[in-house]
């Protein structure tokens, strides 16, 4: 079944391209959602008159998803955690984790467009992919630390720091 696309729709097309669909998807889905309609003889000759504004939309569409993916590729963010033995995380870093960081650098992402398949569980440098807009993604490096710098375990100080001096038996 042939529509025309009213929205973008992620994995199909932009808004007023004609795409080719199962007719269930477009029956129960897209055209009661109001993200398509079908191809008709009106329906052809109104995205031919709208065509103009269209094309004006995806283009400022597609300078905001510039300027965005431009901010996150040069943006490092670095969220701290508590830190057990061995250096693993109490909990994980999610994607509302990410988001909230970013908006505190005045960076508006829905969570929803960040692409972690597993919250991050370990310290360390990652790289997470965001949605960015038009069909386009960047890349966000996310720095997982440990809180307060890193803890030194108290075996360690027990073992290193020690001021007794030490005396063998056979030395004489």
């Amino acid at each position: 079944m042939e529509i025309i696309l009213k929205q973008t729709v992620d994995n199909l097309g932009l808004e007023g391209d004609i795409v080719t669909v199962k007719p269930g998807y477009a029956r129960n889905y897209l055209i009661p959602q109001n993200r398509a309609e079908i191809v008709n003889k009106a329906s052809l000759a109104r995205l031919k008159h709208q065509q103009q504004s269209i094309n004006s939309r995806r283009e400022e569409e597609k300078k905001t998803a510039n300027s965005l993916i431009g901010k996150l590729e040069s943006t490092v963010i670095t969220i701290t955690r508590r830190v057990g033995e061995g250096n693993r995380l109490f909990g994980s870093v999610s994607t509302k984790d990410i988001a909230e960081k970013l908006a505190e650098n005045s960076i508006f992402i829905d969570r929803r467009s960040i692409l972690l398949t597993d919250p991050i569980k370990s310290i360390g440098e990652t790289k997470v992919n965001i949605k960015a807009g038009y069909q386009m993604g960047a890349t966000l490096s996310v720095i997982v630390a440990p809180e307060g710098g890193g803890e030194i375990e108290e075996e360690q100080l027990d073992t290193e720091d020690t001021d007794i001096p030490v005396t063998y038996e056979n030395e004489a």
